[in-house]
């Protein structure tokens, strides 16, 4: 067993941490639990019922009991758990015990928890209604307490932190869990020397799970709980010598970087930041299309890429200057190459040489080690290459893989795949008669030599991968064409169509087909 696996957890954070994401997503969606008079209703209501009402079931060293409150009451509950010294200090104060609460992931057991409470509460609080009646543009009831409203407030965006879709993914949250495992022995190890430690976004996650169930919180940190006040919170400003800091300590106890795909550290210092995502995710747990079978989903992947030189390369450093790594991908996309000198890889630290999304059609990117061979040549000298498949890495701890050379270490990590907006393109086609068929010599002498009537403007759309999904038609023309006779008639505005045609061309002979039947709703 190693060290980090001695770090003991006793709730399961991957289930947790799932739940506690679809319900921040709840959270997120819900606008009137935004609002200043809810807020503070709701806060009346956790402190003087439901606080009580918990206290009075629960019993000292027994697991909590199974009972949910509200869900306008569970969100200042979760908000107030975020801050475990005050959440500490306020039960000690009013109740004399921590109360915690229970270790709840799927939905039948947290309808029967809550249906349990609606039974304790109206029994006990007979006119207090069970949900919030506060209208959002009433005038503000008595604020009851307001450290806890600033705390609300300031996690108003929370779910923003966390909204990527493959946090929820099980790869992803067992990996983080093992770098929160790390990152706790790391504390260990250097709590005394160290001021203050900057978790990433993984780590984050589940160091906010953990505590948002404050009775396992405090018993299983209990051996360091003079360093959890070093941790920067959610929302603190960053600065760079802590997060250098940080970084260093965890190099110097795992030789490896701290950051990686989905667990990065947003590098504006003195600010707060907000995450802002390259890529629009509609997150839903199922695909939206179940009506175009045509159109096939697109996955894709984070990656995140870092290099540092060898003992020996480090030690000649002269012989380094003309060498440098380049970056391909194993399929598809040939031309690309990205490339990173050694001149970036000289420090004693871990560098992100690379960061980007990917397809996972790819399949995986091949990092090569080449020489320019003197100033006065052209081109590059293949060295080696190392080879990264993603479904290596998704079999990987901590879905992160490493390779090394003589020469340099490559240290390569993905997200899980998630499905992502479907891309598509429209390209110009050839026109097409009122058949739908291309016109053409070929389908002129497949139709016997009858004219082909009418006149189309044609539009293929592409999806990512370059397949065919749909064929759009406008009809601009009538009539029979004849080469050297009649001549065409223009179709007024009134009159024109457009159709959309589901599937790819028939083709009868090269690149002349027809186009798909159109389906009929």
């Amino acid at each position: 067993m190693s060290e980090t696996d001695k770090i003991h957890l006793s709730v399961d954070l991957v289930s947790a941490a799932r739940r506690n994401i679809r319900f921040l997503r709840t959270v997120n969606e819900c606008q009137c639990l935004h609002e200043r008079a809810v807020i503070i209703e709701a806060i009346r209501r956790y402190d003087e019922v439901w606080m009580p009402l918990i206290a009075d079931l629960t019993v000292e060293g027994s697991t909590p009991p199974l009972v949910l409150p509200p869900f306008d009451v569970e969100w200042v509950w979760f908000c107030h758990t975020l801050n475990p010294v005050g959440y500490n200090k306020y039960c000690e104060s009013r109740f004399s015990k921590l109360i915690g609460k229970p270790a709840i992931f799927d939905e039948e057991n947290e309808e029967y928890a809550l249906m349990r409470c609606k039974q304790i509460w109206v029994q006990r609080y007979s006119s207090e209604p069970f949900e919030n009646e506060v209208e959002s543009d009433s005038q503000d009831p008595p604020l009851v307490n307001e450290d806890l409203f600033n705390g609300v407030q300031n996690h108003k965006f929370l779910y923003s932190k966390f909204s990527e879709p493959y946090l929820c993914e099980l790869v992803y949250l067992i990996a983080a869990r093992q770098r929160y495992r790390g990152f706790l022995y790391m504390m260990q190890r250097f709590g005394d020397g160290c001021l203050r430690f900057v978790p990433p976004l993984d780590i984050l996650l589940m160091l906010l799970t953990h505590q948002s169930y404050p009775a396992v919180y405090v018993e299983d940190l209990k051996d360091m709980w003079d360093y959890m006040g070093k941790i920067v919170g959610i929302w603190e400003t960053l600065k760079e010598k802590e997060v250098e800091e940080t970084k260093k300590l965890w190099e110097i106890t795992f030789d490896q970087p701290y950051e990686k795909a989905g667990g990065g550290i947003a590098m504006e210092f003195d600010k707060v930041i907000m995450a802002k995502p390259p890529i629009y995710w509609e997150v839903s747990d199922v695909d939206v299309n179940t009506k175009y079978k045509s159109m096939i989903p697109r996955f894709l992947l984070e990656v995140c890429v870092f290099a540092r030189l060898n003992t020996r390369m480090k030690a000649t450093k002269g012989d380094g200057k003309h060498k440098f790594l380049r970056l391909r991908i194993v399929r598809c996309h040939r031309e690309l190459k990205l490339e990173k000198s050694f001149s970036n890889c000289l420090n004693d630290s871990w560098q992100k040489a690379w960061h980007m999304y990917s397809e996972f059609g790819t399949r995986g990117l091949m990092i090569e080690l080449r020489d320019r061979g003197g100033h006065y040549l052209k081109g590059s000298k293949l060295l080696n290459s190392m080879a990264f498949y993603w479904n290596d890495l998704l079999r990987a701890p901590s879905i992160t893989l490493t390779r090394e050379t003589d020469q340099v270490r490559i240290v390569a990590s993905i997200t899980p795949p998630v499905q992502a907006p479907y891309l598509l393109k429209c390209v110009p086609d050839k026109v097409t008669d009122d058949s739908g068929a291309m016109i053409s010599d070929v389908i002129l002498k497949l139709n016997n030599y009858r004219p082909q009537k009418g006149r189309w403007l044609s539009r293929t759309v592409l999806d990512h991968a370059g397949r065919e999904c749909f064929v759009i038609r406008i009809r601009v023309g009538g009539g029979f064409w004849r080469r050297g006779a009649e001549t065409p008639s223009a179709v007024s505005w009134e009159d024109r169509i457009i159709e959309i045609h589901e599937g790819s061309w028939s083709y009868v002979a090269g690149s002349i087909g027809r186009a798909p039947v159109q389906r009929k709703w």
